[in-house]
């Protein structure tokens, strides 16, 4: 009997090792968006497609996924919100849509979503916000530059915002975390950052009544550097799981609920990416150079995803006009009046007549 349990054990224990991993968790999201719950594993890379999929947008290659159904062509959610949280492969979330696993965990963005909203969406200025407090990077569009002006970027800031009223510490049961220590309190500022993001949408919801999709695309990474210096065992490390658990259950919450119940809300869970990423990124609310003198932002100039194509036609265009011109050119200048001119010809025999 006693052989049997302890048989019993272990194959448990290898299963849930077995699904223990990196995962992709749906937190809030509307009926007219079908996920599927089931264990199919999704790629990172395919992550940006997903969140294409889901506003309504057509991507260049089809996601053959079965987690996410075709949904209405004509209903889609206002909002869509991806947050990343590094050095975790799994947060205890209360509730949630559905989860999945993540497999091909590599580094990716939301650029190109970004960028079709805001080609799409231009006239009406829609709000595209990307941030990762920890690494300071910074990137917003559209109605983001008003609603956010007052959004702690910078570390320093943030901890400068965890000191003022209506401060994450009064509220968060901290444990054993500490408000001096370095790790904790990039943890607390994430946390903060969290807060404040759904405290300046409560004052713009206006926000959830226009006709353009938001997007915004968070990346967390205390976890990582609680992990690291204090180890994955400690309290420090757990209480601050748990902690995150909370704090992204309620902010999924109140996101799905400023939009109307018409957002969709997920959390990637990663406990690292298989190779860095490397990218150039810009802070609108810090830089004094303009890029664009036509526009107070610091925003780039607009580009349209077939500029390559119309490039293409427009030259070759311009080189056939410029062969055409050259070959009608000369024929008519080696062109004998008396043979190659019915004009010419009609009017010699006139003479003739005469």
């Amino acid at each position: 009997m006693d052989t049997s349990i302890t048989v019993a054990l272990i194959f448990c224990s290898v299963v849930m090792a077995g699904v223990h991993g990196d995962s992709l968790t749906i937190l809030q999201a509307p009926e007219y968006v079908s996920f599927q719950k089931g264990e199919w594993p999704i790629s990172g890379e395919k992550i940006p497609d997903m969140v294409a999929l889901t506003m309504g947008f057509s991507i260049q290659e089809d996601l053959s996924w079965p987690g996410l159904l075709a949904g209405p062509l004509f209903q889609r959610p206002k909002a869509n919100v991806l947050v990343v949280v590094r050095g975790v492969d799994g947060l205890a979330f209360p509730q949630s849509v559905a989860s999945y696993p993540l497999e091909n965990p590599v580094p990716f963005t939301l650029d190109s979503v970004a960028e079709t909203v805001h080609s799409l969406f231009a006239e009406d200025t829609p709000v595209v916000l990307q941030l990762a407090p920890s690494e300071e990077r910074l990137y917003m569009l559209g109605k983001a530059n008003a609603v956010f002006e007052d959004l702690p970027v910078t570390l320093q800031q943030i901890r400068a915002r965890l000191s003022q009223d209506g401060s994450v510490l009064t509220s968060l049961p901290l444990n054993s975390l500490s408000r001096n220590a370095e790790a904790d309190l990039l943890f607390l500022s994430e946390v903060q950052v969290l807060h404040d993001i759904t405290a300046l949408l409560q004052r713009h919801r206006h926000l959830a009544k226009d006709h353009s999709p938001d997007l915004y695309s968070l990346e967390l990474s205390g976890l990582e550097e609680l992990g690291r210096r204090y180890g994955q065992d400690s309290p420090q490390y757990r209480d601050a799981t748990t902690i995150l658990a909370n704090v992204l259950q309620k902010f999924g919450q109140d996101v799905f609920g400023l939009y109307g119940d018409s957002a969709v809300v997920e959390v990637v869970t990663v406990k690292s990416f298989e190779a860095p990423l490397t990218r150039k990124s810009r802070s609108i609310l810090e830089s004094k150079q303009i890029s664009n003198p036509g526009s107070p932002y610091n925003l780039a100039y607009k580009y349209n995803v077939e500029y390559a194509v119309i490039f293409n036609i427009v030259l070759w265009l311009m080189i056939l006009l410029a062969l055409a011109v050259i070959v009608i050119s000369y024929n008519l200048w080696n062109m004998d009046p008396g043979y190659d001119s019915i004009i010419y010809r009609m009017t010699n025999q006139k003479i003739r007549l005469d």
